[in-house]
C-alpha cells in the first residue's frame, strides 16, 4: 500500500485525530502492514503487549476465558477500528486474545513509537484519555440507565411530536429512545443484557431493508447502509447504544425505535453524515418501513428465543453427559433406595444419577418441539395484522430475507390477525423451561440430602466443598451450588406464573404486556444457563461416593428383606 494511502487511512482513526501532516507521515513510516488468515491470532491471552493493531481491512474478534475455562466472544472490531492501545502504557501482559473472523490486513505500531516520539505521544494519550473515558461513561449509563441531559459534551436537537430535546453527539439512539430511559427506568435490565434480541431485531432490520428494497421502496445506497449497520450489529457492535429498559409499556414500541434510530444513526454516518440528519436515512420512513412494533418486535423475540434455546439445549446436553459419567462410576456401589424418606428396596448409587441424566435428557425434545412454534412469524402484518401500509408482496418477501440471515426454516403465520394478538407459544415454550427448572430442583433437593451429614445425615455421597459455611461453626460446608439453583427454580417458576398472567392480560387486536413476557423468558434462560454449567463444573463433576457409609445403610436396613421375598 503506497504511503499516501496508509496516511489517508490514519487520518480516519480517531486514535490519531490532531496530528500534522509531518507527524502522520511519522507514523506511517513506524507502520508494519500484517496480514492475517481467517482463524490467525493476532495476539493471544497473557503475552506481552509489544503492538497496537490498526484494522485496515477485515475482522477481528476479540476472546477471553469464561469461569469455566470456556471460549468468551468478548468483542468485535472491523475496518479502521484498532486494539492493543494499552502496550503503549507499559509492557504489561495481554488479558485477551484477539483472532481474525475474515481475512484481515492491518498495520502493527510498536509500542517503543510514543516513547521515541514524545510530540506524537502527547496527542495520542490525548485522544486515549478521551476514548477511555467515552467507553466508561457508555457503560456508566449502561448500568445506571441515566438518560442524556445529564451528558456532559456537544449535543444535537431532534424533534419529534411532543417537541424538542437536545441528545449527546456521540450516540447512536434519539429522541424517542431518550424519553424511553426517562420513562421506563424501571427494572435497572436493559436491552444490552441480551445480547441475542439486540441481534436479532438488526436482523428482522436487514431482512425488512432488503425486502423493501426488491419492491424498490427503499433506495439502493439506503438499504445498503442500514444493511451494513445491521451486519455491524449483529456481530456485536454498538451494543452499548441499546438503553431502554427490558419492561416498559406500549407494547415494545421503544425498544422497536431504539433499534430504529441506533441503525439510521449509524447508517447516515457509513453515507458521510452527521448524526440526526435524518433527510437522507430516518428511523420511522426508511429503517422501519413497512413495519410495526407489532410484527417487527414480536417477530425479532421469537428469533432471539429459538438462538438462546440452541445454548441451553448445549448445556443441558453438558450437564446429562455429566450426570451419566457418575452413573457410569457408581454402577458398583449397593445403597439402599428409599420412598417417602424411608428405606425401601436396595438399588445401586449409579441407578440414582442413571436416573436423573435420563429424566433431564427428555427436556432436550421438549425444549426443541416448543422452540420450534417461534419459527411462525407476523413479519408484513403491520399494526394488527391486516398488513396496512405495506406492499402486497412484502410479507413473504422479507420473511424469505430473514430466513436466510438467520439460517432458519421460518414461516408466515396463516391468519396475520390472529398471530399479532396470540402469544401462546410463549406460554408453551415457558411452561417447558419451568418444567425443566422444576426437574433441576428436585434432583438438587436429592443431592443436599444424600450429602446430609458428616456425622448425623444420610451421607452417602460427597459434594465438592466450594466455601466454608458458617461464620460461627467451624468447619463447616454447605451445599451451595445445589441450594443456588434450587433458587434459581423458584425464580423461573415465578416468571412462568408472570408470562401466564401476561399472555391473558391481552384485549382486542393486541397483547400489550409482551415485554415483561420477554423479560421473564430471557432472564429465565439466562439463569437456566448460568445455573446448570455451575451445578455441572462446581458440583456433579467433583461428587464422590461414600462406598463403605453406603454398604453400612444397606446392611442395618430392614428394606433387603424384601429383595429375598420369593417372586
Amino acid at each position: 500500500m503506497s504511503s499516501e494511502n496508509e496516511r489517508y487511512t490514519l487520518d480516519r482513526i480517531e486514535l490519531f485525530k490532531g496530528l500534522s501532516s509531518e507527524e502522520l507521515n511519522l507514523v506511517t513510516v513506524n507502520l508494519q502492514e500484517r496480514f492475517y488468515a481467517q482463524g490467525e491470532l493476532l495476539f493471544t491471552e497473557y503475552e506481552n503487549q509489544t503492538e497496537v493493531f490498526i484494522i485496515q481491512q477485515g475482522e477481528v474478534e476479540l476472546l477471553g476465558t469464561g469461569s469455566f475455562g470456556e471460549e468468551e466472544r468478548l468483542g468485535y472490531f472491523s475496518d479502521g477500528d484498532f486494539l492493543g492501545e494499552g502496550s503503549w502504557a507499559g509492557n504489561m501482559p495481554y488479558s485477551t486474545s484477539a483472532r481474525a473472523a475474515t481475512d484481515t490486513r492491518a498495520f502493527a505500531v510498536a509500542n517503543t513509537f510514543l516513547q521515541e516520539n514524545p510530540s506524537v505521544a502527547a496527542k495520542v494519550f490525548s485522544n486515549i484519555i478521551r476514548i477511555i473515558s467515552r467507553r466508561l461513561r457508555h457503560t456508566y449509563n449502561c448500568k445506571a440507565n441515566i438518560a442524556a441531559q445529564y451528558e456532559i459534551g456537544s449535543t444535537r436537537s431532534e424533534h419529534d411530536l411532543l417537541g424538542d430535546r437536545d441528545v449527546p453527539t456521540e450516540y447512536l439512539y434519539g429522541i424517542q429512545t431518550l424519553r424511553a430511559i426517562e420513562n421506563f427506568n424501571i427494572s435497572g435490565v436493559t436491552l444490552n443484557f441480551f445480547p441475542e434480541l439486540i441481534i436479532s431485531l438488526a436482523m428482522v432490520k436487514m431482512a425488512a431493508a432488503r425486502a423493501n428494497t426488491d419492491l424498490e421502496l427503499l433506495p439502493v445506497p439506503v438499504s445498503n447502509a442500514i444493511c451494513q449497520a445491521c451486519s455491524e450489529i449483529i456481530k456485536g457492535k454498538f451494543h452499548n447504544h441499546f438503553l431502554v429498559d427490558m419492561i416498559q409499556g406500549g407494547a415494545g414500541t421503544s425498544t422497536n425505535m431504539n433499534a430504529n434510530e441506533v441503525i439510521a444513526n449509524r447508517a447516515l454516518e457509513i453515507m458521510g453524515h452527521q448524526h440526526g440528519l435524518y433527510t437522507y436515512c430516518h428511523p420511522n420512513n426508511h429503517v422501519n418501513l413497512s413495519q410495526s412494533t407489532n410484527d417487527v418486535y414480536p417477530s425479532a423475540v421469537k428469533i432471539s428465543l429459538i438462538r438462546s434455546n440452541e445454548k441451553v439445549v448445549s448445556v443441558l446436553k453438558e450437564l446429562v453427559g455429566a450426570f451419566r459419567c457418575k452413573g457410569q462410576e457408581f454402577a458398583h456401589i449397593l445403597k439402599m433406595g428409599r420412598t417417602q424418606l424411608q428405606d425401601a428396596v436396595p438399588m445401586t448409587l449409579g441407578q440414582s444419577f442413571e436416573a436423573y441424566a435420563e429424566t433431564l435428557g427428555e427436556e432436550v425434545e421438549r425444549l426443541k418441539q416448543n422452540s420450534d412454534l417461534f419459527l411462525e412469524l407476523n413479519m408484513g402484518a403491520t399494526a394488527i395484522g391486516t398488513g396496512i401500509n405495506s406492499d402486497p408482496d412484502y410479507a413473504d418477501k422479507v420473511i424469505a430475507h430473514l430466513s436466510d440471515i438467520t439460517g432458519l426454516h421460518l414461516k408466515k403465520s396463516k391468519n396475520m390477525v390472529e398471530a399479532t394478538q396470540d402469544t401462546g407459544a410463549f406460554i408453551m415454550y415457558s411452561s417447558a423451561i419451568k418444567r425443566l427448572a422444576v426437574k433441576l430442583s428436585k434432583i438438587c433437593n436429592d443431592l443436599r440430602l444424600l450429602s446430609s451429614g458428616p456425622r448425623t445425615g444420610i451421607n452417602e455421597i460427597n459434594l465438592p466443598p466450594m466455601q466454608p459455611g458458617s461464620s460461627i461453626m467451624p468447619g463447616k460446608v454447605n451445599p451451595v451450588i445445589p441450594e443456588v439453583v434450587n433458587q434459581i427454580a423458584f425464580k423461573v417458576i415465578g416468571n412462568d406464573l408472570t408470562v401466564t398472567l401476561a399472555a391473558e392480560a391481552g384485549q382486542l387486536e393486541l397483547n400489550v404486556m409482551e415485554p415483561v413476557i420477554v423479560q421473564s423468558i430471557l432472564e429465565s434462560l439466562e439463569m437456566l444457563i448460568n445455573g446448570m454449567r455451575t451445578l455441572k463444573y462446581r458440583c456433579i463433576d467433583g461428587i464422590t461416593a461414600n462406598e463403605k457409609r453406603c454398604q453400612e445403610l444397606v446392611r442395618n436396613s430392614i428394606g433387603i428383606i424384601t429383595a429375598l421375598n420369593p417372586l
